[in-house]
């Protein structure tokens, strides 16, 4: 797995989006979140993480970031992920609360349905002209599967989210590509949850948002 280590102080993993790689978070390792430890990591078929697989989940990614750990020797650290990276969270949550001490989830979304009616149709859309580009080898497979991953059920109930025992921050965007009603439903679903809207952002542009940077510092406690 590829990643981007930087800095000292407490240990900070950053996950990005959907087709997105740790190069998103370069400025947030070099100067927002410079007082922390961050490792920026490429999920598995993003960026430098290479794979094989036929098949994609947000399960199997947060799988590869409790691996990653044990491999680096991090016991205790906190995460934050924005979109895919955010769903990722919400499964680190269940599996390894242990591990990760502070959850930060930005415009995560654990229902399909829960994203705007508008960007689903763009979705599906966009989905049939991949595949086409696919069978036509003008797209790589992996392209394929990252889009599916946007179109299913991440693989958690709302009565999972209810178990959850962990420390969480949730930030969505005032024009996000996921529901409010969504967003404000799992809050009220998961224990220990804290919730802000970060004004004048998009679901795009959130992650490094001047409020949502320091929603995250004063939430880290630093």
């Amino acid at each position: 797995m590829a990643y981007r280590e930087f800095g000292s102080g407490p240990n900070l993993i950053l996950l990005h989006g959907n087709s997105q790689n740790k190069g998103i978070f370069k400025k947030h390792q070099l100067h927002y979140f410079k007082n922390f430890h961050t490792y920026a990591v490429d999920s598995r078929g993003h960026g430098q993480s290479i794979s094989l697989d036929n098949k994609f989940s947000i399960k199997q990614y947060s799988e590869d970031i409790v691996n990653f750990c044990r491999q680096m020797g991090i016991i205790k650290t906190s995460v934050m992920g924005f979109s895919d990276g955010g769903n990722i969270c919400l499964f680190l949550a269940q599996s390894n609360p242990e591990i990760f001490e502070k959850i930060i989830a930005l415009s995560p979304n654990y229902l399909v349905n829960g994203t705007t009616d508008e960007t689903l149709f763009f979705l599906n859309k966009m989905y049939k002209i991949i595949l086409f580009m696919n069978k036509m080898h003008l797209l790589p497979k992996r392209i394929v599967l990252r889009w599916e991953l946007m179109l299913k059920d991440i693989g958690i109930t709302g009565d999972e989210l209810t178990k959850l025992n962990a420390n969480i921050l949730i930030l969505y965007a005032e024009k996000d590509m996921i529901k409010e009603e969504h967003i404000l439903k799992m809050s009220e679903l998961i224990k220990n949850c804290r919730i802000k809207k970060i004004k004048e952002t998009t679901h795009l542009n959130i992650y490094k948002n001047r409020e949502t940077i320091k929603e995250i510092i004063e939430f880290m406690g630093l």
